[in-house]
Protein backbone atom coordinates (compact mmCIF):
# COMPACT_ATOMS: atom_id res chain seq x y z
CA UNK A 1 0.00 0.00 0.00
CA UNK A 2 2.58 2.24 0.93
CA UNK A 3 0.75 5.29 1.09
CA UNK A 4 -2.39 5.06 3.29
CA UNK A 5 -5.13 7.33 4.63
CA UNK A 6 -5.74 8.48 8.04
CA UNK A 7 -8.57 5.90 8.42
CA UNK A 8 -6.49 2.93 7.41
CA UNK A 9 -3.56 4.31 9.12
CA UNK A 10 -6.00 4.08 12.21
CA UNK A 11 -7.34 0.70 11.53
CA UNK A 12 -3.54 -0.65 11.04
CA UNK A 13 -2.10 0.49 14.16
CA UNK A 14 -5.25 -0.68 16.69
CA UNK A 15 -4.49 -4.25 14.83
CA UNK A 16 -0.96 -3.98 15.72
CA UNK A 17 0.51 -3.09 12.69
CA UNK A 18 3.67 -0.56 12.01
CA UNK A 19 2.88 2.91 10.48
CA UNK A 20 4.95 5.56 9.37
CA UNK A 21 3.71 8.97 10.23
CA UNK A 22 4.51 12.69 10.38
CA UNK A 23 5.92 15.09 12.95
CA UNK A 24 7.43 18.26 13.20
CA UNK A 25 10.38 17.09 13.89
CA UNK A 26 11.12 13.63 11.72
CA UNK A 27 8.88 10.98 10.47
CA UNK A 28 8.05 8.19 13.09
CA UNK A 29 7.56 4.49 12.77
CA UNK A 30 5.13 4.25 15.02
CA UNK A 31 3.05 1.21 17.01
CA UNK A 32 0.31 1.18 19.53
CA UNK A 33 2.15 1.67 22.77
CA UNK A 34 0.59 -0.50 24.70
CA UNK A 35 1.41 -3.45 22.40
CA UNK A 36 4.34 -5.35 23.29
CA UNK A 37 4.19 -7.44 19.99
CA UNK A 38 3.82 -4.33 18.04
CA UNK A 39 6.21 -2.46 20.03
CA UNK A 40 8.84 -5.29 19.71
CA UNK A 41 8.27 -4.87 15.62
CA UNK A 42 9.71 -1.54 15.63
CA UNK A 43 12.87 -2.78 16.98
CA UNK A 44 13.39 -5.64 14.59
CA UNK A 45 12.01 -3.58 11.13
CA UNK A 46 14.35 -0.57 12.23
CA UNK A 47 17.47 -2.72 13.64
CA UNK A 48 17.72 -0.79 17.04
CA UNK A 49 19.09 -2.59 19.71
CA UNK A 50 16.75 -3.84 22.48
CA UNK A 51 16.70 -1.91 25.45
CA UNK A 52 17.25 1.46 23.75
CA UNK A 53 14.31 3.06 24.70
CA UNK A 54 11.34 5.13 22.84
CA UNK A 55 9.71 8.11 22.94
CA UNK A 56 5.42 7.88 23.58
CA UNK A 57 3.50 9.89 21.60
CA UNK A 58 -0.16 11.24 23.11
CA UNK A 59 -2.35 14.08 23.27
CA UNK A 60 -2.33 13.71 27.23
CA UNK A 61 1.01 11.66 28.74
CA UNK A 62 -0.34 12.05 32.28
CA UNK A 63 -2.08 8.86 31.72
CA UNK A 64 1.61 7.08 31.10
CA UNK A 65 4.08 9.19 33.69
CA UNK A 66 4.03 10.70 37.11
CA UNK A 67 3.76 14.59 36.62
CA UNK A 68 5.50 16.70 38.99
CA UNK A 69 5.35 20.77 39.24
CA UNK A 70 8.03 20.72 37.42
CA UNK A 71 6.79 18.52 34.17
CA UNK A 72 3.37 20.56 34.32
CA UNK A 73 5.53 24.24 33.88
CA UNK A 74 7.05 22.51 30.89
CA UNK A 75 3.96 21.04 28.89
CA UNK A 76 3.56 24.41 28.13
CA UNK A 77 6.01 23.75 25.58
CA UNK A 78 2.79 20.95 23.77
CA UNK A 79 2.27 20.60 21.38
CA UNK A 80 5.81 20.74 20.40
CA UNK A 81 9.40 19.26 19.92
CA UNK A 82 9.91 19.07 23.55
CA UNK A 83 10.40 15.56 25.29
CA UNK A 84 10.32 15.09 29.21
CA UNK A 85 11.71 11.70 30.95
CA UNK A 86 9.37 11.34 33.68
CA UNK A 87 8.85 7.78 36.07
CA UNK A 88 6.66 5.53 34.96
CA UNK A 89 3.03 5.20 36.14
CA UNK A 90 2.43 2.04 37.63
CA UNK A 91 -0.01 0.28 36.07
CA UNK A 92 0.16 3.07 32.96
CA UNK A 93 -0.52 -0.40 30.39
CA UNK A 94 2.66 0.74 28.55
CA UNK A 95 4.57 -1.92 26.61
CA UNK A 96 7.45 -2.91 28.50
CA UNK A 97 9.62 -2.72 25.56
CA UNK A 98 8.78 0.93 24.80
CA UNK A 99 11.16 2.08 28.44
CA UNK A 100 14.24 -0.65 27.42
CA UNK A 101 13.51 -2.00 30.91
CA UNK A 102 13.70 1.45 32.78
CA UNK A 103 11.49 3.23 35.53
CA UNK A 104 10.76 5.91 32.95
CA UNK A 105 9.17 6.93 30.07
CA UNK A 106 10.06 9.37 27.21
CA UNK A 107 6.61 11.31 26.42
CA UNK A 108 5.63 14.18 24.24
CA UNK A 109 2.74 15.56 22.47
CA UNK A 110 3.71 16.02 18.81
CA UNK A 111 2.44 19.32 17.14
CA UNK A 112 1.49 18.16 13.21
CA UNK A 113 -2.08 18.17 13.03
CA UNK A 114 -2.26 15.35 11.35
CA UNK A 115 -0.41 12.85 14.07
CA UNK A 116 -2.90 14.43 16.72
CA UNK A 117 -5.90 13.90 14.28
CA UNK A 118 -4.44 10.31 13.91
CA UNK A 119 -3.91 9.54 17.69
CA UNK A 120 -7.62 10.68 18.28
CA UNK A 121 -8.74 8.60 15.85
CA UNK A 122 -6.41 5.25 16.65
CA UNK A 123 -7.36 5.73 20.17
CA UNK A 124 -3.86 4.47 21.41
CA UNK A 125 -0.96 5.98 22.62
CA UNK A 126 2.27 5.88 19.66
CA UNK A 127 5.54 4.79 20.30
CA UNK A 128 7.57 5.95 18.07
CA UNK A 129 10.94 6.74 16.78
CA UNK A 130 12.45 8.05 13.59
CA UNK A 131 11.64 5.70 10.40
CA UNK A 132 14.83 4.75 9.16
CA UNK A 133 17.22 2.02 9.84
CA UNK A 134 18.92 2.22 13.09
CA UNK A 135 22.02 5.06 12.84
CA UNK A 136 21.03 6.57 9.74
CA UNK A 137 19.86 9.54 8.42
CA UNK A 138 16.29 10.57 9.81
CA UNK A 139 13.71 11.16 7.61
CA UNK A 140 12.15 14.07 6.92
CA UNK A 141 9.42 13.75 3.99
CA UNK A 142 7.59 10.26 2.91
CA UNK A 143 9.56 9.53 0.13
CA UNK A 144 13.00 9.51 2.70
CA UNK A 145 10.81 6.57 4.32
CA UNK A 146 10.10 4.52 1.96
CA UNK A 147 13.69 4.56 -0.06
CA UNK A 148 14.30 2.54 3.46
CA UNK A 149 11.20 0.53 3.64
CA UNK A 150 9.88 0.14 0.12
CA UNK A 151 6.94 -2.06 2.11
CA UNK A 152 5.89 0.15 5.11
CA UNK A 153 2.68 2.03 5.22
CA UNK A 154 3.25 5.59 5.12
CA UNK A 155 1.14 8.56 6.42
CA UNK A 156 2.20 11.39 4.01
CA UNK A 157 1.94 14.55 5.67
CA UNK A 158 4.46 16.50 4.03
CA UNK A 159 8.27 17.57 4.60
CA UNK A 160 8.77 18.42 8.21
CA UNK A 161 8.49 22.20 9.50
CA UNK A 162 10.97 20.94 12.41
CA UNK A 163 13.45 18.85 10.56
CA UNK A 164 15.58 17.85 13.57
CA UNK A 165 14.27 15.49 17.16
CA UNK A 166 12.78 16.70 19.97
CA UNK A 167 14.50 18.28 22.76
CA UNK A 168 14.82 15.94 25.40
CA UNK A 169 15.06 16.85 29.16
CA UNK A 170 15.30 14.37 32.17
CA UNK A 171 13.21 15.12 35.15
CA UNK A 172 13.04 11.82 36.73
CA UNK A 173 15.77 13.08 39.17
CA UNK A 174 15.91 15.97 41.68
CA UNK A 175 18.09 18.37 38.98
CA UNK A 176 16.70 18.53 35.59
CA UNK A 177 19.28 17.53 32.95
CA UNK A 178 19.19 18.07 28.93
CA UNK A 179 20.12 14.94 27.28
CA UNK A 180 19.67 16.20 23.55
CA UNK A 181 19.48 19.07 22.22
CA UNK A 182 16.53 19.64 19.86
CA UNK A 183 13.65 21.45 19.07
CA UNK A 184 13.08 23.48 21.67
CA UNK A 185 16.21 25.83 22.41
CA UNK A 186 17.38 24.75 25.57
CA UNK A 187 17.15 28.69 26.41
CA UNK A 188 13.67 28.64 26.20
CA UNK A 189 13.86 25.69 28.99
CA UNK A 190 16.12 27.61 31.45
CA UNK A 191 13.79 30.46 31.32
CA UNK A 192 10.97 28.17 33.33
CA UNK A 193 13.05 25.80 35.11
CA UNK A 194 16.62 27.78 35.84
CA UNK A 195 19.56 26.23 34.83
CA UNK A 196 20.14 22.62 33.36
CA UNK A 197 22.61 19.73 33.82
CA UNK A 198 24.42 18.79 30.93
CA UNK A 199 23.47 15.28 30.63
CA UNK A 200 21.87 12.59 32.83
CA UNK A 201 22.41 9.08 33.61
CA UNK A 202 18.91 7.91 32.01
CA UNK A 203 19.46 6.19 28.93
CA UNK A 204 17.20 8.18 26.27
CA UNK A 205 16.55 7.76 22.19
CA UNK A 206 19.32 9.45 19.61
CA UNK A 207 22.17 9.94 22.25
CA UNK A 208 24.39 7.66 21.07
CA UNK A 209 27.71 9.08 20.04
CA UNK A 210 27.45 7.59 16.60
CA UNK A 211 23.71 8.46 15.08
CA UNK A 212 21.98 10.18 12.26
CA UNK A 213 24.97 9.16 9.53
CA UNK A 214 25.03 9.49 5.87
CA UNK A 215 27.11 6.93 3.91
CA UNK A 216 29.71 9.66 2.90
CA UNK A 217 32.20 10.81 5.54
CA UNK A 218 31.18 14.04 7.52
CA UNK A 219 33.87 16.74 8.59
CA UNK A 220 32.16 19.31 11.03
CA UNK A 221 34.50 22.61 10.89
CA UNK A 222 34.38 26.20 11.89
CA UNK A 223 35.20 27.31 8.59
CA UNK A 224 35.00 25.66 5.02
CA UNK A 225 37.70 27.64 3.56
CA UNK A 226 40.36 25.95 1.14
CA UNK A 227 39.47 22.67 2.73
CA UNK A 228 36.97 21.27 -0.07
CA UNK A 229 39.27 22.42 -2.95
CA UNK A 230 42.32 20.45 -0.96
CA UNK A 231 39.89 17.24 -0.60
CA UNK A 232 39.11 17.34 -4.49
CA UNK A 233 42.64 17.41 -4.91
CA UNK A 234 43.42 14.40 -3.51
CA UNK A 235 40.43 12.58 -5.14
CA UNK A 236 37.54 13.00 -2.92
CA UNK A 237 33.76 13.93 -4.16
CA UNK A 238 32.67 16.22 -2.11
CA UNK A 239 29.73 17.96 -0.90
CA UNK A 240 29.49 21.92 1.01
CA UNK A 241 26.25 22.00 2.60
CA UNK A 242 24.71 25.55 2.25
CA UNK A 243 24.93 28.14 4.92
CA UNK A 244 21.48 28.82 6.11
CA UNK A 245 19.36 30.48 8.43
CA UNK A 246 19.45 28.17 11.79
CA UNK A 247 15.87 27.56 11.80
CA UNK A 248 16.19 26.35 7.86
CA UNK A 249 19.35 24.49 8.52
CA UNK A 250 17.39 22.64 10.59
CA UNK A 251 14.51 22.05 8.29
CA UNK A 252 16.79 20.25 5.71
CA UNK A 253 19.77 19.47 7.14
CA UNK A 254 18.80 15.58 6.92
CA UNK A 255 17.29 16.31 3.14
CA UNK A 256 21.27 17.83 2.67
CA UNK A 257 22.86 14.43 4.04
CA UNK A 258 20.54 12.47 1.76
CA UNK A 259 21.38 14.38 -1.06
CA UNK A 260 25.30 14.67 -0.91
CA UNK A 261 25.01 10.74 -0.85
CA UNK A 262 22.85 10.50 -3.88
CA UNK A 263 25.75 12.82 -5.75
CA UNK A 264 27.92 10.31 -4.91
CA UNK A 265 30.05 12.21 -2.65
CA UNK A 266 32.34 10.81 -0.67
CA UNK A 267 32.75 13.55 1.56
CA UNK A 268 30.46 15.67 2.88
CA UNK A 269 31.98 19.56 4.73
CA UNK A 270 29.68 21.07 7.04
CA UNK A 271 30.58 23.80 9.09
CA UNK A 272 29.54 24.34 12.59
CA UNK A 273 26.42 26.60 13.38
CA UNK A 274 26.56 29.50 15.61
CA UNK A 275 25.82 28.25 19.11
CA UNK A 276 22.97 28.48 21.24
CA UNK A 277 18.98 28.14 20.23
CA UNK A 278 18.50 25.76 17.35
CA UNK A 279 21.97 25.76 16.52
CA UNK A 280 22.87 23.38 19.42
CA UNK A 281 20.67 20.31 18.28
CA UNK A 282 21.91 20.93 14.82
CA UNK A 283 25.51 20.65 16.04
CA UNK A 284 24.54 18.17 17.77
CA UNK A 285 23.46 16.11 14.91
CA UNK A 286 26.64 17.02 12.73
CA UNK A 287 29.02 15.75 16.00
CA UNK A 288 27.23 12.28 16.17
CA UNK A 289 27.15 11.72 12.56
CA UNK A 290 31.14 12.51 11.82
CA UNK A 291 31.91 10.14 15.14
CA UNK A 292 34.45 7.93 14.73
CA UNK A 293 34.20 8.26 10.60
Amino acid sequence: MPLVTLPEAAVLLRSGGLVAVPTETVYGLAADATNEAAVRAIFVTKGRPAGHPLILHAHDPRPYAVFDERAERLAAFWPGPLTLVLPLRRASGVAPAVTGGHGTLAVRCPAHPLTLALLHAAGVPLAAPSANRFGEVSPTTAEHVLRSFPDLPVLDGGPCAVGVESTIVDLSGPVPALLRPGGVPAEALTLVLGDLAPSGTTAAPGTLPAHYAPRARVLVVDAAGALPAELRDAGETVAVLPRLSPTEHARTLYANLRAADDAGATVIVCERAAPGGLGAAINDRLQRAAFGR
